[in-house]
């Protein structure tokens, strides 16, 4: 597993658990629709994404044309 999965699958379990624990302790009602839904979608698809490799952003981007960075360059400076 590489950092960056390692980083994704923390900031997703992070983002859930403080709306989990904002919830929990009556400071917002994810009873009801509201942008928090986004929020938590957000930290669940990082999540998942740190271990299964599928992000559908990552999808999205390639298909603009957005260059994928090298496996073999450790820097994001390479090529």
């Amino acid at each position: 597993m590489t950092v960056n999965r390692i980083v994704r699958i923390i900031a997703g379990f992070f983002i859930m658990l403080s709306l989990g624990l904002a919830h929990f302790m009556g400071q917002v009602d994810l009873g009801s629709m509201s942008w928090l839904w986004f929020t938590l979608f957000v930290g669940a698809n990082l999540f998942q994404s740190g271990f299964t490799a599928f992000c559908p952003l990552d999808k999205i981007l390639e298909k603009l044309g957005v260059p994928v960075q090298d496996p073999n360059c450790s820097t994001g400076r390479c090529g």
